[in-house]
C-alpha cells in the first residue's frame, strides 16, 4: 500500500467532541467528519469493529459496519499504533458513545513495531525516556508533564515581558567557561583551530548587555554542565537567567518568589502542591535565613567566616562532612550547608549570607564582611534559584578571576578562569545590577510532582545502549 504524501482533515478530536459532546445515545447528526491519528484500540464484535482514535488533542472512538465499511476485514486487521484518516459520519452509538462512523478510512503510515496499548503503557522506564515518541502516545502523565512544560516557559515569558524584560539570545559556544563553578563540555572548531566550551551559563554575556544599555535582560535556554547524571541532574538542562539593572538581590528575591507563585497559581489553581506526598506553599514571602543559622539549626554549632578556621573544620570533622586541608573558610562552611543542611529544607527558603570564597561573581555583603550578597532558593531538599547583587568592581572581578585560576591550576575542574573581555566590558561600567538564574526543568518537577528530572526531559541523557538491548527487527506487515 502506497503511503500518502500529505492527508486533509477536516476536524481534530477536541474540536468533534467540542460540537456533538451531551448527545443522546442512538443519535446520528448527519455531519461527516475527516479525522487522523494513531490506532489505540481495537475490537470486534460479530460484524461490528470499535476502535479508538488518538491524536494530539484526545481519543474519539471509530465505529464500522461490515456491511456499509469499505475494506470492513482490513479495517480489522489493523494493528496498534497504525496511523490512519477516517472520514464519517458523528454519531452516538447505542450505549451514548460519541464516535465516528468509518464510512472511509485511509492507511497513512504503518506501525512497524509491537505498540504497546494504553491500558498497560511501558514499565520499562529506560524504555520511558529512550523511546519517547512511544511513551508520549500511551503513558498520560507523560503527556501532561509536557504540556506543564510548555505552558511554564511561555507563563514565564509573559510574566518578564509584563514587567520590561527583553528576551535576547546569547552564545552558546564560549572561548571561555565561566558564569558558574562547573566542569564544561569541550569541542574543538576546525575553522578557527582553537577549543570552545558549551556554555555553563549565559551569566557573562547577559550581563555584558546590561553594559550595553539594556535594564531588563532574560533568556531562555539549555546551559551544558560535564557532571553527573541523577534523578537532580542531567548534562544538559534548562535554565532561566536574567538581569536587572538598579536592582540587587532583596529585589530579586522579590522577583523569584512572585514568578514562582504565579507559575503555580496558573498551572495549578493554587500555591500548595504535593511533592513525594507532602505539601509544599509556594506563596510569597518565602523564608529567608542565613547559612550560619542554618546550619546552627541542623547541627547546633555555630559557624562563620570571621571564625578561626581551625574552630570550623573542628565542627566538620564531629559531623562527618570531608574536606582538603587547603579548603578556605567560606568552602569548609559551603560543604557544611550541602551536606547537613540543604537536603532538608522542603518549603521554599532563601538560604542567604554566603561566604565571599565560593561566590566569584557575587558583590560583597554590606554589611557583613566575608560575605556576598547571594541566596539560593532551595525547596524539597533542592536547589530552584541561584542570585546576587552582581559584582561591578572590575579590579575586585579579575582578582576573583585570578583566585579562582589558581584553584583550576592546583586541580579543581569546575573553577573559573579569567576573562578578559568581560573585565574590559566591567571598565566600561556596569551599573548595579541585580541578578538570577532559575532551573526551569526542577520548576516543571516541583509543579508536576515529578521526582526524577528525566520525566520533565523530552530526551534526557542516557548511557549508551548496548546492542543486546536493542529488539531484533520486526517483521513487516502482511
Amino acid at each position: 500500500m502506497t503511503q500518502p504524501y500529505r492527508f486533509d482533515k477536516t476536524h481534530d478530536v477536541a474540536a468533534v467532541r467540542a460540537a456533538h459532546g451531551g448527545l443522546e445515545p442512538g443519535v446520528e447528526t448527519g455531519e461527516t467528519v475527516t479525522v487522523a491519528g494513531r490506532l489505540m484500540l481495537r475490537r470486534e464484535q460479530g460484524k461490528l469493529a470499535f476502535g479508538t482514535l488518538q491524536d494530539a488533542t484526545g481519543r474519539i472512538q471509530l465505529f464500522a459496519r461490515s456491511a456499509s465499511s469499505p475494506r470492513f476485514e482490513a479495517f480489522t486487521k489493523l494493528s496498534l499504533g497504525d496511523w490512519i484518516g477516517v472520514t464519517g459520519q458523528v454519531i452516538t452509538t447505542r450505549r451514548g458513545e460519541l464516535s465516528v462512523s468509518v464510512d472511509d478510512w485511509t492507511m497513512l503510515a504503518e506501525t512497524k513495531r509491537p505498540f504497546p496499548d494504553k491500558w498497560h503503557g511501558i514499565s520499562d522506564t529506560d524504555m520511558r525516556y529512550r523511546q519517547r515518541y512511544v511513551d508520549l502516545w500511551v503513558t498520560d502523565e507523560a503527556r501532561e508533564v509536557f504540556r506543564v512544560r510548555s505552558e511554564v516557559m511561555r507563563l514565564t515569558r509573559r510574566f518578564l515581558e509584563g514587567r520590561g524584560f527583553v528576551e535576547v539570545e546569547t552564545p552558546v559556544l564560549h572561548p571561555i567557561p565561566g558564569g558558574a563553578a562547573a566542569k564544561p563540555f569541550v569541542t574543538h572548531h576546525n575553522a578557527l583551530d582553537e577549543d570552545l566550551y558549551l556554555r555553563i551559563a549565559p551569566e557573562l554575556y547577559l550581563k555584558r548587555l546590561v553594559v550595553g544599555g539594556y535594564e531588563k535582560v532574560f533568556e531562555l535556554g539549555r546551559v551544558f554542565r560535564n557532571e553527573g547524571m541523577g534523578n537532580r541532574w542531567n548534562p544538559e538542562f534548562t535554565m532561566l537567567e536574567l538581569y536587572q539593572a538598579y536592582a540587587d538581590w532583596n529585589d530579586m528575591q522579590s522577583l523569584t518568589e512572585s514568578l514562582v507563585e504565579h507559575l503555580a497559581r496558573e498551572i495549578t489553581g493554587g500555591t500548595v502542591v504535593q511533592w513525594e506526598g507532602k505539601d509544599v506553599d509556594l506563596a510569597a514571602p518565602w523564608r529567608r535565613a542565613t547559612m550560619s543559622d542554618l546550619i546552627e539549626e541542623a547541627t547546633g554549632a555555630r559557624v562563620d567566616v570571621r571564625m578561626d578556621i581551625d574552630e570550623v573544620r573542628k565542627v566538620c570533622l564531629e559531623h562527618g562532612v570531608t574536606f582538603d586541608r587547603n579548603d578556605g573558610i567560606g568552602k569548609l562552611i559551603y560543604e557544611l550547608y550541602e551536606k547537613k543542611v540543604e537536603t532538608d529544607l522542603w518549603q521554599p527558603t532563601f538560604v542567604l549570607g554566603y561566604p565571599k570564597e565560593v561566590s566569584p561573581l557575587s558583590r560583597d555583603h554590606r554589611e557583613m564582611p566575608g560575605e556576598v550578597e547571594r541566596f539560593e532558593a532551595v525547596a524539597t531538599g533542592r536547589e530552584l534559584a541561584n542570585a546576587f547583587s552582581e559584582l561591578t568592581d572590575p579590579i575586585d572581578q579579575r582578582a576573583r578571576f585570578e583566585e579562582q585560576a589558581k584553584a583550576k591550576e592546583a586541580g579543581d575542574e569546575e573553577a573559573m578562569s579569567v576573562d578578559d573581555d568581560y573585565i574590559r566590558a566591567l571598565e566600561y561600567g556596569l551599573p548595579p545590577t541585580g541578578g538570577m538564574g532559575l532551573g526551569i526543568d526542577r520548576v516543571v518537577q516541583l509543579l508536576t510532582g515529578t521526582t526524577t528530572i528525566k520525566d520533565v526531559i523530552l530526551f534526557p541523557t542516557l548511557r549508551p545502549e548496548r546492542p543486546s538491548e536493542r529488539e531484533a527487527r520486526p517483521e513487516q506487515h502482511d
